[in-house]
Parts: C-alpha cells; sequence; structure tokens
C-alpha cells in the first residue's frame, strides 16, 4: 500500500510514501512554494545586511546562487509534507497516510463510495450509520469491506448516540465486532454508554512489550469538557461488570480496560454541521488537551490520547490554525456533504455550492427533539430551520394536538407540515408498531409523546426528502451544514473545484492539505522574517494526483 513517492518531491530529499491512487501533484507545471522553493525541499535561511532571504539547497546541499560576502547562512528549514502537520502516531495507529478524517455525515450521506475513496487515498473515513437500519448498515459495511479488501484499516463506522431507541447502541456494536470494523466514531453522546465501553474493551489483549494493544479504537467527538473526561478515562467498573456477567466481556478483557482511555482519539467538536454546541476552536481545543494530559497523568497511561478537532474546517487556513493549536488530526464534513460521493441529492450539493458562511441556523434535533437540542443545517434555499423551530414551539405551548385551536392546527398541516395530522400518525404509528413497540405504547398513553413524534415525523422526512431529492419538499430539505461550507465555497471559487461535478472527496482532501503545507512554510518563512509576496500566502486549489 505505500510503495511509491509522493509527487512534488522529485529530486528531493527522502520523504513520505503514497497511497496508489493518491500521489500529490499538480497535473501541470511542478508547484513551488512560498519564496519559490517547494515545501517538500528544505530551505535555508540567509542573513544579511538588508534582512533575511531564503533559497533553494543545491545537490551537494549549498544555498543555490551562493552566500554573499556580506550573508551568513542562519538556518535551514526541513520540508513540510502534508502528512506530518497533525501528529505522526496518528497514521501508524490506524494505517493512514495523512492526519485527516472524512466525518460520519448521517443518514448514509458519508457513503460507502466516500469511505472507499477516501480510504484509498489514505485517509480515515466514517460511513455515515447514523439513522440507518441495522440491515443497511450491514449492507454498507459488507461493500467496504469487499472493496478495500482486509488489509485496509483505515475506516470506520459510526455509532450515534440514540436516547430514544438505546437497544440500538448495542445492535451496533455487536454488529460492529462481528463484520470486524476496528473504527467507531461516537457521537452526540451526553454521558458514556455500555455500547461504547463494550467496543471499547472488546478484544482487549496485552502486547509483547507489555503495553495494552486495542481491537477497536473509539473516536469520541465532544464539545464540553464533562463529556470529554469519561471517554478520557478507563472504563468505569458500573459498565464493565454488568458487560463481564453477561458474558460479553472476560474478565481479562475488563481488567485491561481499566488501566487505557475508553477513546484513544478525542474529536473536539467546534462550530459543526448536525449536533454542534457552536463552540469556538480557540477556546475549547487547548482546554481539551490539557484535561487529556491532567487525566493522563493521574492514571499513568502509557500513551497519551490523541486530540483532534472538526467543526469550521473548510479551507488550508481553517487546517494550519488547527495544527498548529495543537490538534492531532483534522476532520472535515459539510465540505464532503457537496462531493459527488455524497449521497445527498444532487439538488441539495448544488444548493450547498451556493452557500455563504452565513447561510446557515439551528433547528431542532430529529432524535432528541423533546430534549431542545438543535442541529445546524443550511438556510439559503430552505425554510427547514424556521419551520422546525416552529413546531418545537407549538410543543412547549400544547399539551396535546388535540388541544390546539383548530385555526393553528389547520395552519400547520397546511403551511409546515405539508400533510394532515391524522394522517401522519397513522404512517407513524406503523412505523413504530413494527420497529418499536414501546414507543407506539408511550404515545398511545401520552398525548404529549404522540405530539412528539408526529413532529419528529417531519424533521426525520426533512433530510429523506434532501437525500432523495424530492422538489415538492424542496422548501423543507433539512441539509446538515456548518459555516466551513460557505468559506470553502469562496476560497474554491474561479477553480476547477467551484463546479459540483468536479468536488470528490479526494480532491476536496488532498487540496486542504495541500494547502495546509503551503501556508504552514509560509508561516516558518514569516516567523524567520523572510519577506513574502502576497501570493506567497494565498493556495489556489488545483488538480492533484
Amino acid at each position: 500500500m505505500h510503495g511509491r513517492t509522493i509527487a512534488g518531491a522529485g529530486a528531493h530529499a527522502t520523504g513520505p510514501a503514497s497511497v496508489s491512487g493518491a500521489t500529490m501533484s499538480a497535473s501541470s507545471s511542478p508547484t513551488l512554494g512560498p519564496a519559490g522553493v517547494s515545501v517538500r525541499a528544505p530551505v535555508a535561511l540567509i542573513g544579511g545586511p538588508h534582512g533575511t532571504r531564503a533559497a533553494a539547497l543545491d545537490t551537494g546541499g549549498g544555498p543555490l546562487g551562493g552566500i554573499g560576502s556580506d550573508e551568513a547562512l542562519v538556518g535551514v528549514l526541513p520540508p513540510v509534507y502534508p502528512e506530518w502537520l497533525g501528529d505522526r502516531s496518528f497514521a501508524t495507529a490506524h494505517g493512514c497516510r495523512f492526519p485527516y478524517v472524512v466525518g460520519e455525515m448521517a443518514r448514509g450521506i458519508a457513503s460507502a463510495d466516500m469511505v472507499i475513496a477516501a480510504a484509498r487515498a489514505g485517509m480515515m473515513a466514517f460511513f455515515g450509520s447514523a439513522g440507518l437500519t441495522m440491515p443497511t448498515v450491514r449492507e454498507a459495511i459488507e461493500k467496504i469491506q469487499g472493496q478495500l479488501g482486509p488489509g485496509v484499516r483505515n475506516w470506520g463506522s459510526n455509532l450515534i448516540h440514540s436516547p430514544q431507541e438505546s437497544h440500538m447502541e448495542m445492535d451496533f456494536a455487536d454488529l460492529m465486532i462481528e463484520r470486524g470494523v476496528t473504527n467507531i466514531s461516537a457521537s452526540a453522546f451526553m454521558r458514556l454508554q455500555p455500547a461504547i465501553v463494550y467496543l471499547a474493551a472488546k478484544g482487549l489483549t496485552r502486547g509483547a512489550d507489555g503495553r495494552v494493544q486495542r481491537r477497536t479504537h473509539i473516536f469520541a467527538k465532544i464539545s464540553r469538557v464533562e463529556v470529554a473526561r469519561p471517554f478520557l478515562s478507563p472504563a468505569p467498573e458500573s459498565m464493565l461488570r454488568p458487560l463481564v456477567e453477561a458474558g460479553r466481556l472476560t474478565a481479562d478483557e475488563a481488567a485491561l480496560a481499566r488501566e487505557i482511555p475508553v477513546a484513544g482519539d478525542i474529536t473536539v467538536e467546534a462550530d459543526s454541521g448536525g449536533h454542534t454546541d457552536n463552540r469556538p476552536l480557540p477556546v475549547l481545543l487547548p482546554r481539551i488537551i490539557q484535561l487529556a494530559e491532567e487525566v493522563r497523568a493521574e492514571h499513568g497511561y502509557a500513551e497519551r490520547p490523541r486530540i483532534g478537532v472538526g467543526g469550521g474546517l473548510g479551507t488550508p487556513g481553517a487546517l494550519v490554525s488547527a495544527f498548529a493549536a495543537g490538534a492531532a488530526f483534522v476532520v472535515t464534513g459539510s465540505v464532503n456533504q457537496a462531493a459527488v460521493e455524497s449521497a445527498l441529492s444532487e439538488d441539495g450539493r448544488r444548493m450547498l455550492a451556493q452557500a455563504s458562511m452565513t447561510d446557515v441556523a439551528m433547528a431542532p434535533a430529529a432524535d432528541m427533539f423533546e430534549l431542545g437540542v438543535e442541529v445546524q443545517v443550511l438556510k439559503r434555499g430552505t425554510l427547514f430551520a424556521q419551520r422546525g423551530k416552529e413546531l418545537y414551539r407549538i410543543y412547549r405551548t400544547y399539551p396535546s394536538l388535540e388541544a390546539m385551536p383548530e385555526a393553528e392546527r389547520v395552519e400547520l398541516e397546511q403551511k409546515v407540515l405539508g400533510r394532515s395530522v391524522s394522517d401522519i400518525w397513522d404512517e407513524t404509528a406503523a412505523f413504530f408498531a413494527e420497529r418499536n413497540p414501546p414507543e407506539l405504547a408511550k404515545a398511545q398513553s401520552d398525548p404529549k409523546h404522540k405530539m412528539a413524534l408526529v413532529f419528529r415525523w417531519y424533521l426525520f422526512m426533512g433530510a429523506q426528502w434532501a437525500r432523495s431529492g424530492d422538489q415538492a419538499r424542496r422548501a423543507d430539505y433539512q441539509i446538515w451544514c456548518g459555516p466551513a461550507m460557505g468559506a470553502f465555497n469562496d476560497w474554491v471559487r474561479g477553480s476547477f473545484l467551484e463546479p459540483v461535478e468536479s468536488r470528490t472527496v479526494v480532491q476536496i482532501g488532498l487540496n486542504l492539505l495541500e494547502g495546509a503545507a503551503h501556508l504552514t512554510r509560509a508561516h516558518q518563512l514569516r516567523l524567520a522574517g523572510v519577506p513574502l509576496s502576497p501570493g506567497d500566502a494565498v493556495f489556489a486549489p488545483r488538480l492533484l494526483r
């Protein structure tokens, strides 16, 4: 899998190997970096009476053009590779080439095809299994495994917190264990759950060096300190003991789980699409990095948990900021939703490609509607956010659907739901009678819960209409989206990545990474006092291979 040199390295010093099909180079002439020197080549820093200048090195290791009589070599900057931007242990642990993760957009929007393409390019990728039935998830996992083969491990699937259907968390865990999926991204969890502990502890062994070896790597997506701490801590006895008693874990597995954090990788979620607390990255990331060190010292872990970041990452500059702040890896989401491998409809992808940074809004979440949890969605071209908030207002105002004034109920059906409440309830009741009978029984005895299920129908269907491209319900599309989408659109305007049909998940990722390497070198030169031209701080998208 790792055999060819990465493009752009050319005759330069040895650099990272490539994943087949993912060689990074410009499709035309070799691309020079800031100050006219390739980012994949060492740079000599030469000081003189007029300041510091940069020069490439010749084959003998000296500065091209030599050094003037009044100048001196003051330093040499090493090459910069995209592979080196984060924590290099990330690639070793997960079989990746890049410290870059294609995030798990729900309902299969992060499709099997997207995972396959990204994994082949050396990125970590997660299938968006949230909201899908177990047979559908199984089918996708089998497709990924069939295409990638047993030796490729830089991919996984998503376990999302399902408070309304908690049994599905353990069903998912059983499927992942059965299929041998070794990377799980846990998202939207407000507290640790048994299914996560089960996945984290199952298959633990002790290596020849005495260290605990994981079978399954947990990537925990968090945005709060109080949620991060349990994932950074060893699994609690209150969850390990029942799992052992139920025969899911052995006593040895439980014992080893007490020596390591539940999650070896933490994704700090900033202002992202979908479930988000809209946290500011510069505030949240340093605090979680500090917390990880505190918990590590407390428990004496042999290995440091890796802290990555997701949310707001739509340009090379955003990636550079994250890496510079200490991120071990980066996770992209919204920008991949507009990629051709996305399971979102073409209509939805074109809507995303027109979005600006401010074309987003918060709307009630279908899976946690009663709790008042919100998701960030596209605002431009859809009324989903406004209509969703109207549903939550009605839910908070009235004890039942029957308690609504008749005029308000009619307006609700005509202007928001697009169907009669009775028709929606009949469909919803049939759904839960088959999938979750206790939920139906609860609604039949609790009018408030019945109202919630009817309103959740609309919130659920909004994503379905966006996936299928139902033009009749275009105003009701629910498209998860953060401000990074608008930043990405601004960055690619006028380039080959502007047309929707050219946006592949691999080209998006390679350009973000290559751009981040370019801007990292520019920052190094700036710190060294080398004057830069305006173009040195800009990386325009280009076809990379």
